[in-house]
């Protein structure tokens, strides 16, 4: 059979492992690799932050500027084509939109003031770059924008009459991108543009709204996030956009890097596989040691996560006082908003030796957490995709989740159905409060207590697949579609 496929153009503020702040970068970065198997060539263009340009590995042949300009939102720019870990890079330099101390959005005082501006000129360049290629004549078959930051990326292709098709996945539909009606004009924006069915919004514009509109296709996270969208508890103010478009809509669920996720490889572990889960009992004496605890009688749970309302971390110093005085224990790892942050280390001061905190970020040590706990909470409010459960699974930590977007997606509750036919892999809970999450904790500490039930739930988890082949063959089947149409 003839493999089909052509060029891409994914356009993103965020790829690993270039620059991080959440789970956007890891999919921008896998994608590349898995399309790579159906025939499709993806190039990601973000913009050149400090320290970008010296992470590319650029070997003398490729080492060229394939775009410039002198007026790019201000100022002069360029864009030069590199390569990271097997991953084609169009990096934008432009010093005065993006050579700045700080994160990718902000810095120590808040968001930049020009973010819209910002991001407005990587999408421009994503369009010149699909009207008339680069400077080598790589011109792109299908724009594949993600989250606001490339949300303007389709809204151009409209406005600017460039005929080709683009795609615009909502990773989170929280963060949307809000700018001024003033900032029009600065925006490159066309005064038709500046209407109910365009980028306005409330009297502003949006650049979520302009891709969501403009695009010719939709992606989100997970399937059943492309579901609670449409739905006001979920769209926050964009269902009815979402819901007008539903059938150019599709849940597309990401998927996480099976070679670096892999307990029987794993560097940073004691390895241990599904056929010889007694092993992962080092590990779980190693995580009790590194965080300070004592023994602990009942299932250790691990908490890995951003500190913030989103993530329910609110609720889980109620949820867990009743199993930890049952012999749980806790160990943290995340940061977030000082509150979250003040109701932990609350939470571990009220119980030396059953709760372990460490404030902020360590990839090595979420790898030591998930191989030597035996379950890992994710009690979020909404959940796009989620990929910490999928980690979970992947190392025999039975996850307990609450039944929204991604985590509903990927894992099958236990109850007396899913366990009569072998299915369960961990434990949901709805309702997202306390009470909910209590329950879901005296769930899994009867499952716990039947080591053999226990086991086989591990086992069941870690053989999923959650790895990026099925997702490419989803992605590749829509790019397919739209460059045909």
């Amino acid at each position: 059979m003839r493999k089909m496929g052509g060029r891409v153009l994914s356009v993103a503020s965020e790829c690993v492992p270039l620059v991080k702040t959440g789970g956007l970068a890891d999919v921008v970065g896998a994608l590349p690799g898995a399309l790579a198997a159906h025939g499709w060539q993806m190039r990601v263009l973000i913009p050149a932050y400090p320290g970008v340009l010296a992470k590319l590995d650029r070997p003398r042949a490729r080492a060229r500027e394939v775009w410039a300009s002198d007026d790019l939102f201000g100022g002069a720019a360029r864009v030069v084509l590199g390569e990271v870990a097997g991953v084609e890079i169009l990096a934008l330099e432009a010093p005065h939109l993006f050579a700045r101390l700080g994160g990718p959005y902000s810095d120590g005082s808040g968001d930049f003031r020009d973010n819209p501006e910002r991001f407005a000129a990587l999408c421009w360049v994503a369009a010149d770059l699909a009207q008339g290629g680069d400077a080598a004549g790589w011109k792109p078959d299908i724009v594949h924008a993600h989250d606001w930051q490339g949300g303007f990326a389709p809204a151009y292709l409209r406005y600017r009459g460039i005929a080709v098709a683009s795609v615009m996945t909502v990773h989170n539909i929280a963060f949307q991108g809000i700018a001024g009606a003033e900032r029009r004009a600065a925006l490159r924006l066309p005064p038709e543009a500046f209407v109910p069915e365009g980028v306005e919004y409330w009297g502003n514009i949006s650049a979520l709204k302009a891709g969501l509109v403009a695009a010719d296709a939709i992606t989100t996270v997970s399937p059943r996030y492309a579901d609670e969208l449409m739905r006001p508890e979920f769209g926050l103010g964009l269902e009815g956009v979402i819901a007008a478009r539903a059938g150019v809509v599709q849940g597309i669920l990401n998927g996480i890097d099976d070679a670096v996720w892999n307990p029987e490889t794993d560097a940073a572990i004691e390895p241990y596989s599904a056929r010889k889960l007694a092993l992962k009992a080092r590990n779980r004496q190693e995580l009790l040691a590194e965080f300070g605890l004592g023994e602990v009688p009942g299932p250790l749970a691990i908490l890995v996560s951003r500190l913030t309302h989103q993530k329910g971390i609110d609720i889980v110093p109620e949820a867990v006082a009743e199993f930890l005085a049952a012999g749980g224990g806790l160990c943290v790892l995340g940061a977030g908003e000082p509150w979250a942050e003040a109701a932990l280390q609350g939470l571990a001061a009220r119980h030396p030796g059953r709760v372990g905190l460490r404030i902020g970020y360590d990839e090595a040590l979420s790898h030591r957490m998930f191989a030597g706990g035996d379950a890992v909470l994710v009690p979020s409010r909404f959940e796009p995709c989620g990929l910490t459960q999928m980690m979970g699974l992947r190392y025999g930590c039975v996850p307990v989740v609450s039944a929204v977007g991604g985590l509903a997606d990927t894992v099958i509750g236990a109850t007396s159905a899913s366990l009569a036919a072998a299915a369960a892999t961990g434990v949901v809970f709805h309702p997202v409060d306390a009470l909910a999450l209590r329950q879901a904790l005296r769930k899994l500490s009867g499952l716990y207590a039947d080591s053999i039930e226990w086991g086989r739930m591990q086992r069941r988890g870690m053989k999923a697949d959650f790895g990026w082949a099925a997702s490419a063959a989803r992605y590749a089947a829509l790019y397919e579609g739209l460059k045909r149409g």
